[in-house]
């Protein structure tokens, strides 16, 4: 575009320039008169050599005249056209810049936004791990409370297989006494009372396998508590098993004595039979 401009001002003054130069020429010549025919004397021929002389003078005054006028506005316009040049281009840079501040500035609240979403984000899953962790400390205290009414329930349980075996030992006794002939019978009531108690205080473990058979040496006091307990003899459990089975004479505390005075004894090899659910 600027090149067109400059290539179309240039013919309009090399127009101009030409315009010029032809009415210089005719105001050169408003003055000049018809040719007569010289007189032959020397002054007069002198005279009109002078004139054309002038004439030509002046035209090449003008011819340069516009020549330089025709440069200085060439000139000018270059100048003018260099100053709305360089305008654009402040123009355009400051547009340029306007808009990078202005991509700037948006970058900087889209990146302010996503630290603060980032930040509410972060908050949220505190809050929903505070939550769970919550909810399962929740899960734990019910699960114990639970657990706790459990054994509470298994020690009312085992209390009342104590009484009723207590109470079968009772009846067993009374029956024994009616029936003092029958020592023997009443020996397997006394065993099977020991088995009932034992049983009850058993705390089975994984490895029990049913069909155990053990041997446990009882010591014990009149009244029947119990001094000591023991694997003696055969018994085809694990180390493990070996170990509850103690535990659980240990733990039964004492033997059913009343109603087996008859059976007693201080020292007694009872064989603990397991033979599954």
């Amino acid at each position: 575009m600027r090149n067109f401009l400059a290539v179309s001002w240039t013919f309009v003054l090399a127009v101009a320039v030409h315009l010029l130069m032809a009415a210089l020429v005719v105001l050169g010549t408003m003055d000049w008169r018809p040719f007569k025919p010289p007189v032959l004397t020397g002054l007069t021929i002198e005279a009109v050599m002078v004139d054309t002389k002038l004439i030509k003078q002046r035209r090449e005054n003008a011819r340069r005249e516009a020549e330089q006028a025709a440069a200085r506005k060439i000139e000018q316009e270059r100048r003018a056209q260099e100053l709305k040049d360089r305008q654009e281009n402040e123009a355009r840079e400051k547009r340029e810049e306007d808009l990078r501040l202005r991509r700037l500035r948006e970058k900087q609240k889209r990146d302010r936004q996503e630290r603060l979403e980032k930040q509410q984000q972060e908050l949220e899953d505190v809050r929903r791990q505070r939550a769970e962790a919550a909810r399962l400390r929740k899960i734990e205290e019910e699960k114990l409370k639970q657990l706790d009414a459990r054994r509470k329930s298994e020690a009312e349980a085992q209390r009342r297989a104590l009484d009723e075996a207590n109470l079968q030992r009772a009846l067993a006794a009374e029956q024994a006494a009616s029936k003092a002939g029958e020592v023997a019978s009443l020996g397997l009531q006394y065993y099977a009372a020991i088995q009932a108690q034992v049983t009850n205080n058993w705390l089975r473990p994984p490895t029990a396998k049913a069909g155990l058979k053990c041997t446990l040496r009882i010591v014990q006091i009149p009244g029947g508590e119990i001094i000591s307990a023991a694997i003696a003899g055969s018994c085809n459990a694990d180390e493990a098993t070996r170990r509850s089975l103690v535990a659980a004479v240990e733990r039964a505390g004492s033997l059913p004595y009343r109603g087996f005075e008859d059976v007693f004894d201080r020292e007694i090899d009872f064989i603990f039979r397991y033979d599954g659910d």
